[in-house]
C-alpha cells in the first residue's frame, strides 16, 4: 500500500511549457501548419512528457502481465483455461504474434507472471504470482481489495526496475483466457455503460455463448456494485491481477516520466483505472490502435485519447505496441531531422534560397 500511495503522489502533469515550444518548433518546420497531423501530435506530448523538444527512443521494453480468471467457468471463453500457462510459456520462446513483431521492431519483452494457476519454472519469467488465478466473479469478489493493491505494486515494480535499466518507451501486453470479459465488466462498472455495448466475441464465440458472456457480466456487476469512483474497488470485485498488474505499470511509468503505450481492450481497461486514480497519468500514455472488440471505442471515450492506428487488430499480448512504437519513432526523427522555413531558406514564395 506504502508504495501505491507514494506512487500517486508523485505523478505530475506533463510538462506543457516544454510541449507549447515543441509545437511552436512543429509550426515552423518547412511544410504547411499540421499538415503531419497525429505525428505532430506525438513528437508534441513527448516533448511534454520528456521536458525536451529533441527526443529518441533507444529502448523499448513490452510488459505482458500474465493471469488466469476464475469467470472462465462460466462458459465465457472458447479457449480452455489451460492454454493461459501454455501461452504464457511461448512468450519466452518467440512463438507468439507479439514476440515476432517485437523481434522486428528491436523491442525486449518482460514477462511476469502476475496470477497463472499453473506453476511456472521458467527463468525468463517474472514471478510476481499474487494467487493461482482470480475467483469466479459471479459467485465472489475476483480479488480482495489487498491483493488489488499488491498486483498494481507489482507492476510499479517492474516499471521502476526497468527504467533503472535505461528503457525509454514501455508497451502493455496481457496473456490470459476469459480477460475480455473482465475487461468488458471493468468498462461497464465504471463507465456505467450496458455490458450489450462493453461484450464482445472474443477469441471466437458462438452467439449462444456471447449472450452467456453478457449475461455473466452483468450478474457480475449486479451481484458486487462496484464503486465506479474507485477503480481498485472495481478491479477487485470484477477485474483481474493481469489488468491490475497492467494498471501499476501505467502509474509507474508516470511516475518515472517515461511514455507508456496502450495495445488494446484489456489494457485499455489498466490504463482507463490508472487515469481514474490519477488523471496526469493520461499525459504519459499513448493508445497504439483501435482494437476490433466493441468495447474498444468506449475505452478511448472514457481515457480521453485517440488510437493512432486502425488495423482491425483483437489479438492482444501487447502486438499493437510495437506498431505503434515505430510510429512514434517516425514523429521524433521528423521533428528531430526536418528543418524550419529559416534553416531552410525558404522565402515567402515557396522558393529555397540557395545564396550564401
Amino acid at each position: 500500500m506504502e508504495l501505491f500511495k507514494k506512487t500517486l503522489n508523485i505523478i505530475e502533469p506533463g510538462d506543457y511549457e516544454a510541449k507549447k515550444a515543441a509545437m511552436q518548433r512543429i509550426d515552423n518546420l518547412a511544410k504547411p501548419i499540421g499538415s503531419l497531423g497525429t505525428l505532430e501530435d506525438i513528437a508534441a506530448k513527448m516533448a511534454a512528457i520528456t521536458g525536451k523538444i529533441y527526443n529518441k527512443i533507444n529502448k523499448r521494453n513490452i510488459i505482458v502481465m500474465c493471469a488466469d480468471n476464475g469467470v472462465v467457468e462460466e462458459g465465457v471463453s472458447a479457449c480452455p483455461k489451460e492454454l493461459t500457462a501454455i501461452l504464457t510459456q511461448n512468450l519466452t520462446k518467440n512463438f507468439t504474434g507479439v514476440t515476432v513483431l517485437s523481434e522486428f521492431t528491436g523491442t525486449d519483452i518482460t514477462v511476469v507472471d502476475i496470477g497463472v494457476d499453473a506453476v511456472i519454472n521458467n527463468p525468463l519469467v517474472i514471478n510476481k504470482k499474487i494467487a493461482m488465478g482470480t475467483k469466479n466473479m459471479v459467485k465472489e469478489p475476483a480479488m480482495s481489495y489487498k491483493e488489488a493493491i499488491s498486483a498494481i505494486e507489482a507492476g510499479i515494480e517492474i516499471v521502476d526496475d526497468l527504467c533503472k535499466k535505461g528503457y525509454d518507451i514501455f508497451g502493455t501486453g496481457e496473456m490470459g483466457i476469459g480477460n475480455t470479459t473482465t475487461s468488458a465488466a471493468v468498462l461497464s462498472a465504471i463507465s456505467g455503460l450496458s455490458p450489450d455495448l462493453t461484450v464482445g466475441k472474443g477469441a471466437g464465440l458462438t452467439e449462444e455463448q456471447y449472450e452467456n458472456k453478457k449475461r455473466v457480466v452483468k450478474r457480475a456487476i449486479e451481484l458486487h456494485a462496484p464503486d465506479s469512483k474507485d477503480p481498485i474497488d472495481v478491479i477487485s470485485k470484477v477485474g483481474g491481477f493481469d489488468i491490475a498488474g497492467m494498471c501499476g505499470c501505467f502509474l509507474g511509468a508516470a511516475k518515472n516520466k517515461r511514455p507508456i503505450v496502450i495495445d488494446g481492450l484489456i489494457s485499455s481497461a489498466a490504463a482507463l483505472c490508472a487515469v481514474r486514480l490519477n488523471e496526469h497519468v493520461r499525459d504519459y500514455i499513448f493508445p497504439s490502435h483501435l482494437s476490433e472488440e466493441p468495447g474498444a471505442v468506449y475505452m478511448m471515450k472514457e481515457i480521453g485519447v485517440e488510437p493512432i492506428l486502425n488495423l482491425h487488430m483483437r489479438l492482444g499480448e501487447g502486438s499493437g505496441c510495437p506498431l505503434a512504437f515505430q510510429i512514434i519513432d517516425s514523429a521524433l526523427y521528423a521533428m528531430n531531422k526536418m528543418p524550419t522555413f529559416e534553416e531552410a531558406s525558404i522565402n515567402s514564395d515557396g522558393f529555397i534560397d540557395i545564396r550564401e
